[in-house]
């Protein structure tokens, strides 16, 4: 006892360090309830029935992000529905049955080198390729397909890393009972690693939610109403972010601070969300 008394008296740069942990800690939460209480003080008193209903009409003088709510919702389930498939079964290809080892680390890097590529640059080339060449134009399918080549490095990454941390014994005891590596990974990996990859379907979300740079080139700014529900992903539609960017631009900052209100409602329920389908696929 004394001995441990002696040593953490003497050495006042571990105390010094975990000051700076704690203080660092202390200073990102603070920040972070800053930025969400000053919105949410700035929005709350905007959002209203008729904000939340309602498309903009110049005829009435009203304002509502119905349409931009619908378009932002198609972008998040088209983008996710595509990008999971692939980003999951790469970072499984990657992890459980690449064997050259130089192959991987090069996939690797080029997955590194993409999660950092500025988004307007995504958004050019969704515009040249999805847009002209594919001929989608200003489409939600073409936006939706540009930001699924943005967040594929992040989900790849994570599901990845989730991956390597379960125990290579979970392996070994699978294979050595008669397992197949298919259902190996179906019923043992996967499940373990789950935490990691929602972690990641959560940061990609995030991503998807907060876009506007590369949208704007590929989507478009339409906040009209579906039509069909089938059609729309080939109509141009303006997410809540573009709607918010435009509000901005027109020094309309009571509708701005309103969508960043809503859009933080939108990202905390769908981070509940996922968790909920977390936790009942484990039970």
């Amino acid at each position: 006892m004394e001995n441990s008394i002696y040593n953490k008296k003497s050495r006042p740069l571990d105390n010094f360090l975990l000051s700076l942990i704690y203080l660092s800690a202390a200073l990102a939460v603070l920040i972070l309830v800053s930025i969400i209480g000053y919105v949410t003080y700035k929005g709350i008193s905007k959002v209203t029935p008729q904000f939340l209903f309602t498309v903009p009409s110049t005829i009435n003088e009203t304002f509502g992000i119905l349409g931009n709510i619908i378009n932002t919702l198609y972008i998040i389930v088209i983008t996710l529905l595509i990008a999971l498939p692939i980003g999951i079964g790469a970072a499984i290809y990657l992890n459980e049955y690449a064997k050259n080892k130089k192959f991987v680390r090069i996939i690797e890097f080029t997955t590194e080198t993409l999660a950092g590529i500025p988004s307007i640059i995504y958004g050019l080339f969704g515009m040249v390729f999805f847009g002209i060449t594919l001929n989608l134009k200003f489409s939600i399918l073409c936006g939706s397909l540009t930001l699924t080549i943005m967040i594929l490095p992040v989900i790849i990454r994570t599901t990845t890393e989730s991956l390597r941390t379960v125990p290579k014994g979970y392996r070994d005891g699978a294979i050595g009972i008669g397992s197949t590596k298919w259902y190996m990974i179906r019923t043992i990996i996967l499940p373990s690693a789950a935490p990691g990859i929602v972690t990641g379907t959560i940061l990609a979300m995030g991503r998807i939610i907060g876009e506007s740079a590369a949208l704007l080139f590929t989507a478009g700014s339409v906040y009209f109403l579906p039509k069909n529900l089938f059609t729309h992903i080939f109509s141009s539609g303006g997410t809540l972010t573009i709607q918010m960017y435009l509000s901005m631009s027109k020094a309309e900052y009571d509708n701005a601070f309103g969508i960043g209100f809503v859009l933080l409602c939108l990202v905390f329920l769908l981070n509940i969300i996922t968790k909920l389908i977390l936790r009942g696929s484990k039970k």
